[in-house]
């Protein structure tokens, strides 16, 4: 349609002395055939400039694709592969932007209803070496070649779920923010604060836990290394405030469930004791008045404590938290390969190994580390198991170091040295990324400094929406059903 408009414009007269022409997506061939017959003589400038996925920060994308989640885990879906086509072109562009050609890997499951991974990393790769054939400037260069990590949400059903609490997590879990506003009472009146990174206190404070962010002091002292210290005032405002909302959430009804999800999640207690008996974790929230979505979010980790659960016993969850009739907030996991029921076919669904923690420091109340950060650790160590994360095409090389410039503009006070020397990861996953999993991709990148790790997804999930996603596959509109929102 945009083509055709813009090729009558020169026809029968020309509009315009000359015509500059920017794609913000890949042109398909034969609409540059079409042009190129119709008006070429008066195109000055055409090209394309990859923009179709969004940077959102410094080391994360998005796809900007919520819908997508639907259309790729809904039962007979009837547009997953065109679906999962954008998504690959969404993929490529960031890939070109970046200037990488990235060597394509995927997560293999035993049991996979439907082979996404493989899938869309078939796409990926087949979409890249087109690009490069056209363009292969990257591959001379002698730069390191990047890997591409693609993954789906089945890898880590236990990360959207828990109440996590370090700062930009937990204000998307438990404030409503929409379009990252965040809406604070100040001098009698609502006032609005943007939480982006044109917010340097926010950047600095966002990964932090609760507990080191609460404290006036360290605020301050970081307040003061930060130019323009009374300009920032106000921000230290937003963040009191937001600090303090969080903590009223935490201290009426998150801290009670925090040491029940722990133990489920990690599978022992903070002493570092088994749990031998996840229902007797299980019940005292059950048997407290939480809301409905606390109770079915640690139903849900019962549950991939075990593996799955027999119908019996699920029957009886589903009743004690009495979504009788919205049974799909846990049946529909199901449809993401992830086991409910433990029948005989989810026998062979293997859980994922994990890395030994256990000289970590971390707080009682925040033992789990999210999967992919055990897989970005694995990659960038070149220890990724083959028969479970396969190239889709060649094996690449070692890395041996490459610059790495961010999918977003650095802060304006950065230097060139602020740019990273080293190597690219880049995970995709499939299906909604978390706040906890996007800080894993800052805190490897810090741990090792020859590698810089990039994560995106089709959208940013939190755990309502990623439940409310799920209770939806499959159903028809007029079947919709929500929790009750118990937000301010």
């Amino acid at each position: 349609m945009c083509i055709d408009a813009f090729i009558n414009d020169f026809n029968p007269k020309p509009k315009y002395k000359a015509a500059y022409v920017f794609f913000t997506d890949y042109c398909p061939d034969e609409l540059f055939d079409k042009m190129k017959k119709s008006c070429a003589k008066h195109i000055k400038v055409c090209k394309e400039i990859n923009i179709s996925f969004l940077p959102l920060e410094a080391q994360v994308f998005s796809c900007d694709n919520a819908e997508a989640f639907k259309s790729i885990y809904t039962p007979n879906s009837q547009d997953r592969d065109q679906t999962l086509e954008t998504i690959a072109d969404q993929i490529v562009t960031l890939c070109a932007t970046l200037d990488e050609y990235p060597g394509v890997r995927f997560k293999k499951y035993t049991v996979s209803l439907l082979l996404l991974t493989s899938h869309l990393a078939e796409l990926v790769d087949n979409k890249l070496a087109r690009h490069y054939e056209l363009d292969d400037n990257s591959k001379k260069k002698g730069k390191t070649q990047a890997q591409l990590l693609i993954v789906d949400r089945a890898l880590d059903p236990v990360s959207p779920i828990l109440h996590e609490l370090t700062y930009q997590a937990m204000a998307f879990d438990l404030i409503s923010i929409k379009d990252n506003a965040y809406e604070y009472d100040a001098d009698g009146s609502k006032k609005e604060a943007l939480l982006t990174e044109e917010d340097e206190l926010w950047v600095k404070l966002r990964h932090m836990h609760i507990a080191e962010v609460i404290s006036i002091g360290g605020l301050s002292q970081l307040m003061k290394k930060m130019p323009a210290f009374r300009k920032q005032l106000t921000q230290k405002n937003v963040h009191l405030s937001l600090a303090e909302d969080l903590m009223s959430h935490y201290q009426k009804n998150v801290e009670k469930l925090c040491k029940a999800e722990q133990d489920l999640a990690v599978g022992a207690d903070a002493e570092g004791q088994k749990v031998k008996d996840p229902m007797r974790t299980l019940l005292p929230v059950l048997l407290h008045p939480h809301d409905t979505t606390d109770k079915i979010r640690a139903v849900l980790l019962y549950i991939f404590s075990l593996n799955g659960t027999t119908a019996e016993n699920l029957n009886k969850l589903i009743q004690h938290v009495k979504i009788e009739y919205e049974r799909g907030y846990i049946l529909n996991w199901e449809h993401l390969g992830v086991p409910i029921l433990s029948t005989p076919s989810m026998f062979s669904f293997r859980k994922q190994s994990r890395r030994d923690r256990s000289d970590e420091e971390t707080f009682k109340v925040s033992r789990w580390t999210p999967i992919i950060k055990d897989v970005m650790e694995d990659a960038v160590e070149n220890k990724l198991e083959v028969k479970d994360w396969p190239y889709q095409s060649e094996c690449p090389s070692a890395w041996n170091g490459s610059r790495a410039v961010s999918a977003r503009q650095k802060h304006k006070g950065s230097s060139p040295d602020d740019l990273r020397s080293g190597s690219r990861l880049v995970l995709f996953v499939l299906g909604g990324v978390t706040y906890s999993e996007m800080r894993c991709a800052y805190e490897v990148t810090h741990a090792n400094k020859s590698c810089e790790v990039i994560i995106g997804s089709t959208h940013i999930l939190t755990p309502r929406s990623l439940l409310e996603d799920i209770y939806k596959l499959g159903r028809q509109p007029m079947e919709s059903f929500t929790i009750e929102e118990d937000k301010p």
